[in-house]
């Protein structure tokens, strides 16, 4: 050994493949050549998006919880359920799950829509108000969630 060598790092050495190496034939696992790819994508994008329809109400969460107590509690709900849907969706491919983000998504879209209509008991302040920066993220997010779950569930029928 030199005295190069021993200033070198000691992780231990990357085999060497060969220009002319054939894949093995089995490699790639069965499902991923049958479009797991595909659904693999699919989960991560809902998943994300479960994320990021929690991370918008944790932002809002304190001013509900202290203007309009009962939206702050759904609130609190909603970032649960949200993060469980996530978890469920990263694990596997579930039809149960797929309905639960289809239906969390849609049921926010519908508070949201609600809020700026009509408004709820104690929260008027939001009628009209539908460009708040917030809420056209949380729309943004929500409608692909749904989006995304819907396709989910018409592509995949027989899958539990």
């Amino acid at each position: 050994m030199t005295s190069l060598d021993s200033r070198t790092s000691h992780a231990a050495p990357v085999p060497a493949v060969s220009a002319n190496a054939v894949p093995v034939a089995g490699a790639v696992p069965a499902a991923v050549s049958a479009g797991h790819g595909e659904h693999v994508l699919r989960r991560g994008v809902a998943a994300v998006g479960l994320l990021g329809i929690a991370l918008i109400h944790v932002v809002d969460v304190p001013d509900k919880l202290e203007e309009v107590p009962y939206l702050g509690v759904a609130y609190l709900g909603l970032i649960a359920v949200s993060l469980v849907v996530a978890e469920m969706l990263v694990r596997r491919d579930d039809r149960r799950a797929w309905a639960l983000s289809a239906l969390l998504s849609a049921s926010v879209i519908l508070g949201y829509v609600v809020n700026r209509t009509t408004g709820m008991p104690g929260a008027m302040d939001d009628i009209g108000n539908w460009l708040e920066p917030l809420g056209v993220a949380s729309l943004f997010v929500e409608g692909v969630v749904l989006a995304v779950s819907c396709i989910a569930l018409v592509r995949r029928p027989g899958r539990r």
